[in-house]
């Protein structure tokens, strides 16, 4: 389907507005209690910065794609048509969403994606291995620690327009100006973890502020050693160094182990559970 650029995906302004107020309000429930009226302006996602965002997580048709404030519908049918993936979008304007709904059966992608009035808030992200947002930045650090607790490892999210704090992207790209933002989900890694390498038994002690992973290594009896790494989903890269050179590893986590992989001569376990 193919949008002309006049068109707009887009968020009610009282909706994102709204946003502001939420920590001066009891609960933080402020935006799921603010009644939204329809006939407000409406922020526009041009349809090229739809087409990089996507490119950027590369959706498949084994994705389920969720787009919170998802305005006339354009991300998911893009997605759908381009890329087959499967969706729901949710916006609290009704008539964004009977736009949304008539894009879809205009581009024949009815089987794959749905519409619905909804709270962003009240509705789960658990079953989204893709999430696409264009919301404020108060709205997006809300949203931050559901997608940490709720989205498995390894899903992406892309926001158009608003990071979120300091959780660093991935990635950051720009259309014409407009700032494009992806994370990884990262796996837990945070707690001690009994490394063996060969012969030698070493004790790792991680900390993970996000994608990141810093922490200290200790083998036997000798000096302590430090340990630096990144995370990518599953996927950690680390390295361990005793002060005579770091030695990198490369491995995937996997129900509290971490595997190195066919032919590795290395893998760690998992002693304990806490942190992020």
């Amino acid at each position: 389907m193919n949008f002309t650029t006049d068109m707009s995906r887009r968020k009610a302004v009282t909706l994102l507005g709204a946003a502001f107020a939420v920590p001066a309000l009891a609960g933080g429930r402020a935006l799921a209690q603010a009644s939204v009226s329809l006939d407000v302006p409406y922020v526009p996602t041009p349809q090229d910065v739809v087409d990089r965002m996507l490119d950027i997580v590369k959706p498949t048709s084994g994705d389920f794609v969720m787009d919170l404030g998802c305005g006339d519908g354009r991300m998911l049918v893009t997605a759908a048509s381009k890329f087959g993936a499967r969706g729901r979008g949710v916006d609290l304007n009704p008539v964004r969403i009977q736009e949304a709904t008539e894009n879809a059966k205009k581009a024949n992608v009815t089987d794959k994606v749905q519409f619905e009035v909804k709270n962003l808030f009240e509705t789960s992200i658990s079953q989204a291995t893709v999430l696409t947002i264009y919301l404020l930045p108060s709205v997006n650090l809300q949203l931050r620690p559901r997608i940490l607790s709720e989205m498995k490892p390894g899903s992406r999210i892309v926001s158009h327009a608003f990071h979120m704090a300091d959780w660093e992207p991935d990635l950051q790209d720009e259309v014409r100006g407009r700032n494009i933002y992806h994370w990884v989900v990262p796996a837990k890694v945070a707690g001690k973890w009994n490394l063996r390498d060969g012969n030698d038994e070493i004790v790792l002690d991680l900390y993970q502020q996000y994608q990141k992973v810093n922490g200290s290594a200790q083998k036997g009896s000798g000096p302590a050693g430090k340990v630096s790494g990144r995370i990518k989903g599953e996927e950690i890269t680390f390295a361990v160094d005793f002060g005579s050179g770091p030695k990198n590893y490369t491995g995937r986590i996997s129900a509290g182990s971490i595997d190195g992989g066919t032919g590795s001569s290395w893998n760690a376990q998992h002693e304990t559970r806490f942190g992020r």
